[in-house]
């Protein structure tokens, strides 16, 4: 008995170093990595990953700067604490003049990218958003990405001539199933229409899932990973479930921590040259989090910029952690040095350009 479990180890373990060393992987041998449960097979597939990232990514660190600058949403997604139906959030909406200026101090900090984020707030116009896409531009040296929700093809249109370089609009989930009995409003393959539309103008497309949702399986986390291969993705973004106490989801356990590494690190195996970020959600399911993105394939950090009085009242989900950006800014090159990284010193654009 005592060989035969033997010989069932020694032969997962060389399924295991033969599968982290191949070009490409199937379905199934993702889904055999993302159900490591070993100590030493886990690690096994960090350090694979960290050797892809560094062959495919270099050692820079990208830094982008968010401004959260609306936390208005017409969609009613049951598990963020921005829809429609939270009648109990604060709502805000920052000015054009001090979005244009929280992006100038992004810029004064040495960030080469600035992110605008909102829920799906249709307040700001197709020219409203021109207008803070040309002004930015105009003062800053910087690089401009949209996480502004689905917006007409015609909007894509005029903030790519704008000037505006990358859009962000995850797909969270690759089973149509999942995603009807997530969104009441939208379908997985107008979001997906979206996104190649976007790739197809000039964007840099970013997309990406969330981990932990309920009903969500392995097999479901590998398709959303290939998913992103499909889509030739610039950017993915894979972070854990949090729940919001005002959602439907209030009572559902946050993401497990070791899977949302190992989806990571297989994203990074899988995807090899896209920017792949390590979450604001990573370091509120543990103080460590970033720094563990880093090590598992991670090479991209978002410090929030959004300005002090708004910062808690974008609550995505709950214990978000807020931050002086100017000193985090200044903890995380600390961190970064002391990983044997470096602070990328261009504006970080994609990979397969």
């Amino acid at each position: 008995m005592k060989t035969d479990l033997n010989t069932k180890s020694h032969i997962e373990k060389t399924n295991l170093n033969y599968i982290l060393n191949k070009d490409e992987l199937s379905k199934d041998e993702m889904i055999f990595l993302l159900s490591l449960s070993d100590d030493k097979d886990i690690k096994a597939l960090f350090n694979r990953a960290d050797e892809i990232r560094k062959q495919f990514c270099g050692d820079e660190i990208h830094l982008r700067g968010i401004i959260e600058f609306s936390n208005y949403c017409e969609q009613d997604c049951v598990y963020c604490g921005l829809r429609k139906s939270n009648l109990t959030l604060d709502r805000y909406r920052i000015s054009i003049d001090e979005i244009i200026n929280t992006a100038r101090k992004i810029y004064s900090a040495g960030i080469k990218t600035v992110v605008l984020q909102s829920g799906e707030d249709f307040h700001y116009t197709k020219d409203d958003i021109t207008k803070i896409i040309r002004a930015i531009k105009e003062n800053c040296d910087v690089a401009i990405t949209l996480s502004l929700g689905e917006r007409s093809f015609d909007e894509y249109d005029e903030w790519k001539i704008a000037g505006a370089d990358r859009y962000l609009l995850k797909h969270e989930t690759a089973n149509p199933k999942l995603y009807s009995a997530l969104h009441s409003k939208q379908k997985l393959e107008e979001r997906i229409t979206h996104l190649r539309y976007l790739k197809s103008i000039g964007f840099q497309a970013g997309s990406g899932n969330i981990i932990g949702l309920p009903k969500q399986t392995i097999e479901d986390i590998a398709d959303d990973i290939l998913l992103c291969k499909e889509l030739d993705c610039d950017m993915c973004s894979f972070s854990p479930f949090i729940p919001s106490p005002e959602t439907p989801f209030k009572d559902v356990p946050a993401a497990d921590l070791s899977l949302t590494l190992k989806t990571m690190a297989v994203a990074r195996i899988v995807l090899k040259n896209v920017h792949i970020p390590a979450t604001t959600a990573l370091s509120t399911l543990t103080p460590e989090g970033r720094k563990l993105g880093l090590q598992v394939g991670a090479n991209v950090i978002m410090p929030n910029f959004t300005p002090d009085e708004y910062k808690d009242k974008y609550r995505i989900y709950a214990n978000k952690k807020t931050y002086d950006p100017i000193i985090y800014v200044q903890e995380l090159k600390q961190m970064i040095y002391s990983l044997g990284r470096k602070i990328g010193e261009d504006k970080g654009h994609s990979l397969k350009i």
